[in-house]
């Protein structure tokens, strides 16, 4: 005996159960694969000195910048990295040299800087980095505080390679 053709509320079930199975993955857009590069943030170059010295601490500290490296792609650890670090802060302007040092990362491409507390220019309490090696492209942030209060900030990299 044939078949009674499939009617239509049979066929929405079966199409609904092939979803729900892990099917429609297949209509699903392919995820990128490894993890993308940072972009450059606007306005995080402004007032940045080439080769600022590296140093064990900017000032007399009390704040903390703390943040990670990886490679784009794979995300490994990048050690090494020349991290600038800068902000206008209790005792003095973002464009103040004082202001300025920097450090590189560790084994585990984690970076650390104590610095003066962090103050609000032009209405935000924000610090300025940049990744300015030469085997990656140079990328510059600028993340804002949440809170003017706060005592630490991070920031991390994933760097392209030139």
């Amino acid at each position: 005996m044939p078949a009674a053709p499939p009617t239509r509320r049979t066929l929405l079930a079966a199409t609904g159960a092939f979803v729900a199975m892990g099917a429609g993955g297949l209509l699903m857009p392919a995820r990128a694969q490894g993890l993308a590069p940072t972009p450059s943030m606007r306005g995080g170059s402004n007032n940045y000195r080439p080769g600022a010295p590296i140093v064990a601490r900017i000032g007399g500290g009390g704040f903390w910048m703390t943040g990670a490296v990886r490679r784009a792609g794979d995300g490994a650890p990048l050690v090494g990295q020349r991290i600038q670090i800068w902000a206008h802060t209790t005792e003095g302007h973002e464009r103040d040299p004082q202001s300025h040092g920097a450090t590189l990362t560790d084994a585990s491409g984690m970076f650390r800087l104590e610095m003066p507390q962090i103050v609000p220019t032009f209405g935000q309490p924000h610090a300025h980095l940049a990744c300015d090696g030469d085997a990656f492209e140079t990328v510059f942030l600028r993340p804002v505080m949440a809170s003017a209060r706060d005592t630490t900030l991070n920031a991390d990299f994933v760097l392209r390679p030139v």
